[in-house]
Parts: C-alpha cells; sequence; structure tokens
C-alpha cells in the first residue's frame, strides 16, 4: 500500500506489513481475546483490501498562507493534514472530497477556527452507495448561518454531477463528534439509496450504515446463519441502525422488531421496511436497553436476539432482559472485541453459551476487526422470567 501521509496521520496501520501479515495478526489477537470461549474460525479477509470505504470524514483548517486545505488529524493532534488520495476511501469518495474543496475555494468560504470562534467549514462528511456512482455531501458548520451556501452548491454539482444531495449539519458544541443534531437540505435529497442483500435502503446524514459493502455482505450472512431461522421464529433486532440485518432476516423469520436510539435512523429503518414490503417488520425508537426490558415484562418472548451495539458494547441490563426473555439463540454482531469478551462472560452467567466465533475484516489496514458470535441457551437454564409490571404504556412502531 502505496499512501504520502500513512506515517503520521494515523488512520491506518499503514504500508509496513503485507495484507496476509495484517490477517494474521488479527486472527492471533482475536484468539487470545475470545479463545477461551470458544472455538475461533479463521478471519474472513478481502480478495482486494483497498478502496473500501463507503464514507470519509474531512476537517477543514487554512495552512500558513490562509489557504483552505481539508483532510486528517494528525494522529494525537488537532493539526490537520492534506489528503487527496485515501487508499481506504472508496475512489468517488476521494474524488468527491476534492471538488468539495475546490468549490469551497472558489466561493471563498472560510474554515472554521475553533479557537476563536470564527469562519464557517468545520467538517465534510461524504457517503456513496455501494457501486461508487452517487454521494451524498454533508458540511459541518457551527451554526445555521451559510452565506453563499447557493452559489456553492452550484459550483460542486458542476464539478461533481454524481453527487445527489447536499446536507448542512449544525454543531455549535466543542466536541469530538462530528455531526450535529440539526440537518438542513441545501441542495437535492437528503438521502441516498442503497442495495444490499437483495434489498433497497434509505441512507440520511445521520444513519449508521456499515463502511465496508462487500465485507457487509459476508458479515451480514454470517449472523444469518448462525441464527437458524426458519420462517417461524420472531426475532428481535436490537441496535438496529436503519433496519439492515434485521429486515435481512425478515423473509426467513415469522416476524421481527428492531429497536434503535437515533430517531433518522430508527425513521429510516420504519422507511425502509415500508419500501421493500416487509410487513413482518416492525421498528421502534428508543434505548436498545429500556426497550428490552419493557419488552421482557409484556412478552411474548422472542426465539432469537441479534444486537450489533456500538463500540462500548451493551449492558448488564440489556444481558438481564435477555435473560428474563429467554430465546433459544443470541447472535452477538460486535465491533469492539474487548468489551465482547466482557459481555460474553456476563452472558455466560445469564445462561448462554458461546457456541462459536467468526471475525470479519471490516476495516483492512486498521486495528479493527469484526466479530459475530452465536450464543445458545444451556441445556437446563430456564428463563428467568423475573415479570414486573409494566412501567407503562407500550412503544408504537414507527
Amino acid at each position: 500500500m502505496k499512501c504520502a501521509v500513512s506515517h503520521n496521520c494515523g488512520g491506518c496501520l499503514g504500508p509496513h506489513l503485507s495484507y496476509r501479515d495484517h490477517l494474521a495478526q488479527k486472527q492471533r489477537e482475536m484468539e487470545a481475546l475470545l479463545g477461551r470461549f470458544c472455538p475461533v474460525a479463521p478471519i474472513l479477509g478481502m480478495e482486494d483490501p483497498y478502496h473500501y470505504r463507503n464514507k470519509s470524514i474531512a476537517t477543514f483548517a487554512q495552512d500558513r498562507s490562509g489557504k483552505l486545505v481539508s483532510g486528517i488529524y494528525a494522529q494525537g493532534t488537532h493539526r490537520v493534514i492534506p489528503v487527496e488520495d485515501c487508499c481506504l476511501q472508496m475512489e468517488v469518495l476521494n474524488r468527491t472530497q476534492a471538488a468539495v474543496l475546490s468549490a469551497a475555494r472558489r466561493c471563498r468560504l472560510p474554515a472554521y477556527q475553533e479557537d476563536r470562534g470564527q469562519g464557517l467549514l468545520r467538517h465534510c462528511v461524504v457517503r456513496c452507495d455501494s457501486q461508487g456512482q452517487k454521494a451524498l455531501v454533508t458540511l459541518v458548520t457551527p451554526s445555521s448561518y451559510f452565506p453563499g451556501s447557493r452559489n456553492f452548491c452550484k459550483e460542486l454539482t458542476r464539478l461533481a454531477p454524481w453527487v445527489a444531495g447536499v446536507v448542512q449539519s449544525i454543531n455549535p458544541r466543542a466536541t469530538s463528534a462530528v455531526l450535529g443534531k440539526t440537518f438542513k437540505t441545501l441542495w437535492g435529497k437528503p438521502f441516498l439509496e442503497d442495495t444490499l442483500l437483495g434489498l433497497r435502503f434509505t441512507l440520511s446524514s445521520g444513519s449508521f450504515y456499515q463502511v465496508n459493502p462487500r465485507q457487509t455482505r459476508r458479515l451480514y450472512e454470517t449472523a444469518l446463519d448462525f441464527a437458524a431461522l426458519d420462517g417461524t421464529q420472531t426475532v428481535l433486532d436490537a441496535y438496529c441502525g436503519i433496519g439492515t440485518i434485521g429486515l435481512s432476516a425478515a423473509p426467513r423469520a415469522g416476524e421481527v422488531s428492531g429497536v434503535e436510539l437515533n430517531p433518522a435512523a430508527a425513521r429510516d429503518a420504519a422507511a425502509n421496511a415500508r419500501r421493500n414490503g416487509a410487513e413482518n417488520a416492525r421498528f421502534y425508537q428508543g434505548d436498545a436497553t429500556a426497550w428490552m426490558e419493557e419488552q421482557a415484562r409484556r412478552g411474548p418472548s422472542p426465539q432469537v436476539v441479534i444486537l450489533d451495539p456500538p463500540r462500548a458494547s451493551t449492558t448488564s441490563r440489556f444481558i438481564s432482559a435477555v435473560q428474563d426473555m429467554g430465546p433459544d439463540r443470541v447472535v452477538y454482531v460486535s465491533c469492539g472485541p474487548q468489551t465482547l469478551a466482557r459481555d460474553l462472560e456476563g452472558f455466560a452467567a445469564a445462561g448462554y453459551r458461546p457456541v462459536k466465533c467468526q471475525p470479519v475484516d471490516m476495516f483492512p489496514f486498521t486495528p479493527h476487526t469484526e466479530v459475530v458470535v452465536l450464543l445458545e441457551r444451556e441445556k437446563g437454564s430456564a428463563p428467568a422470567r423475573r415479570r414486573r409490571p409494566s412501567s407503562g404504556q407500550a412503544p408504537a412502531p414507527l
């Protein structure tokens, strides 16, 4: 892998190891971390581990001459390193980021200077579809004030006609979070459409969506294989995002319910269910732990629980709610193997035994690994059934 800035940007592990060596290193790490729970299958790598990311994030700054630049923070600093061609991003993202920077320069848009509280452009987030044909551009600003936005959109779409929409995200906070909570459409559509496992999905700026489309198929196919659905089971999909796993399971399940904390993603999940004609799938907006506890109180119990939590993982209360429900199988999709190991201990104490573990290299040339684990209820381990009075009215699906 050849990259002009890999030695100091910190975005990847750099070119000092071959991809085969990277995979072998990750395999050893997963076996050391998770092998005490169950056998760890050989990691699923990529044939071509470059230009796989469908989402990019760039930060704006001004160089010493005052010229607008965009790129990635140098490792451990807030110094922006200009990046023109990232080897991990799909090529359309590199072209789109270059067009955004060129349009911003031509429109004389200044970078936001956090120490002074002055300027306009903080970050640029670009998403593309799996085919690399369309892109959605999200510009992050400290306030709703965006002078010259029309001229910028006109210039950007001239330079990059594949851009389907331009969105403004307003983030006034001094935080490491890139996107704000308020979004405004500046031009075109505020979403992208993509296809995964034969299903059509709508992606808005704030929606979670796996960044590696080629490996996502293998990840979800593994999860569905572990779930062993026969068309009759009730499935709970926790931390469901825009509904990708739940809707992939719907044709093989009797009924699917999903819960997602992010309101935009939860709305996207419900819309995606309607778009794909998944009449047996219902999606709810709420905290996964609180929602699972309420479902455990109310019943009926599912046969399969699938969870794909953020890197910080799930909670002990969530595991207790699963124990109350007593599903036959739990399929845990994890992007944080270290916290997964802790949770597997909690599930074991709740009567769920890890049976098999499949690592998937979703993020080549980075230290991160995705893992799917199948847990089965121990024989003779009955559901806890700690039925308590309901805390209120059941939430309605979106």
